[in-house]
């Protein structure tokens, strides 16, 4: 009998030891690794979703247009009639019945993606510098990337590689950004591949209360960094590619600098350390016990961890869920969002009068050209691109790096990482975010511009 119970235990053992290793291990090939592909780097999962977006290139307008329709009208049939298919079902209930406000929201990307689909209404609300854009540029790709990264999401959060991160980054990410180590994972997946992706790790890590409303809040707003391929997106529109090594670093420094600084103050330095289920965060939730290294005690998370798997069909129900809960949750309200903020910027004065009161900074950091780099400042909130489009028609060359440099450190715009936030249940509002672009701002600004006066 004590034979048998050996040797069950050490089957149980292996059991735990493949369940961790196995989707471990291909959860850190598809989202951290990177790999070269036609000369750039980038991820697996980045890789599979733009593989997606070629190969349905044609259709991909009309899927998109189509969900966000559907969503939109279900939204409203479900705020107006409660139909039984709806609220007998959890999962549906958290899709359709949402608040007012983000219900008006979906109805005006609903309207949106109708009028820039069919190109009717008013240009100014269809054209290829707003609603048009968001259509066929942004959502293509942010369909392709949720469809992939929701369905592979779990290999990296359900099988106990988190907990094994978490608890060797935490004597870094604790002390010096005051957040649990496994928000470094956030981090590197942004980095690699793109900062949607980073969005959706923290805020599924947020619902499934390892983060804290604050942790969560700064993790989203600091560490879903621009990508590497992005960034000599924004490099080339300037004109300065051959400048990327210095470029990149810059910003990097910088974007470092405001991690530091940024969560520190409000609104982030007031969000409260506490789990969605409302529990409080406490002192001993990362403590590792004396005479153990951090390596074993993590390793021996991640077992547990594995060891709570017991259904492969559950594992693939919660992929398929984040997979549709983004595609479905989140389109509308960037079409939304999105569109309207490209129309102000487009339409309006509002961002060159925003960014008058940065003229005397510019000035003072002796950047060329300051009255053509201030009305750039501001429109970044719009849309990370806009400010190096503008920049391209700038002269001179340090402007042109600090205006790419610093829209890439800004981090919050609208029409993506912005709406993302305020689509997932991430605690931030849109003033938060305001401020906190502002911040972010200000704090990199003098940073970019004093190693750009160092290169040039």
């Amino acid at each position: 009998m004590k034979q048998f119970t050996a040797v069950k235990k050490r089957q149980t053992s292996l059991r735990n030891w493949l369940t961790f290793l196995i989707p471990s291990l291909i959860g850190l090939l598809l989202f951290v690794t990177p790999i070269s592909f036609d000369g750039e780097f980038t991820i697996p999962v980045a890789l599979l979703a733009g593989g997606l977006k070629a190969v349905f290139k044609e259709q991909l307008t009309t899927i998109i247009t189509v969900i966000v329709t559907f969503t939109g009208l279900m939204t409203i049939i479900t705020k107006a009639f409660l139909p039984r298919l709806v609220m007998k079902r959890p999962f549906l209930v958290s899709l359709f019945d949402i608040t007012p406000i983000w219900c008006l929201v979906r109805i005006a990307g609903m309207i949106f993606v109708l009028l820039s689909y069919f190109q009717v209404g008013p240009e100014s609300v269809w054209s290829d510098v707003t609603g048009g854009m968001v259509l066929n540029d942004l959502m293509p790709t942010l369909f392709s990337v949720f469809i992939f990264a929701g369905l592979l999401l779990p290999l990296l959060m359900n099988f106990g590689f988190l907990e094994l991160l978490g608890t060797l980054m935490t004597r870094v990410m604790r002390p010096v950004f005051n957040l649990p180590g496994r928000s470094a994972i956030d981090c590197i997946a942004s980095w690699l591949g793109d900062g949607s992706v980073g969005i959706l790790m923290t805020s599924k890590q947020y619902e499934t209360s390892y983060y804290t409303q604050r942790e969560a809040a700064v993790i989203g707003t600091t560490f879903s960094v621009v990508s590497i391929t992005f960034s000599l997106v924004v490099i080339a529109q300037v004109g300065l590619d051959h400048m990327f090594t210095q470029f990149y670093l810059t910003v990097c420094f910088a974007g470092l600098v405001a991690a530091f600084i940024v969560p520190r103050l409000p609104p982030l330095s007031r969000k409260k350390d506490v789990f969605i289920c409302g529990r409080v965060r406490s002192d001993d939730d990362e403590i590792i016990p004396e005479g153990t290294s951090a390596f074993a005690w993590g390793l021996q998370q991640a077992l547990d961890k594995a060891a709570k798997i017991t259904s492969p069909v559950k594992v693939i129900q919660d992929g398929g869920k984040n997979a549709i809960d983004m595609v479905f949750g989140v389109l509308p309200v960037v079409m939304g969002i999105g569109t309207i903020a490209l129309m102000i910027a487009e339409h309006t004065p509002i961002f060159q009068y925003l960014g008058m009161p940065f003229l005397p900074l510019l000035e003072w950091l002796q950047i060329p050209e300051a009255q053509a780099a201030s009305t750039t400042i501001m429109v970044g909130f719009t849309d990370m691109f806009v400010p190096s489009i503008l920049a391209a028609s700038i002269d001179n060359d340090m402007t042109r790096f600090v205006i790419a440099a610093l829209s890439l450190t800004q981090l919050i715009y609208l029409s993506e990482v912005g709406a993302l936030l305020l689509g997932s249940k991430i605690p931030v509002t849109l003033i938060e975010l305001f401020i906190i672009f502002i911040l972010r701002t200000l704090v990199t600004l003098p940073v970019i511009a004093g190693i750009a006066h160092l290169i040039f």
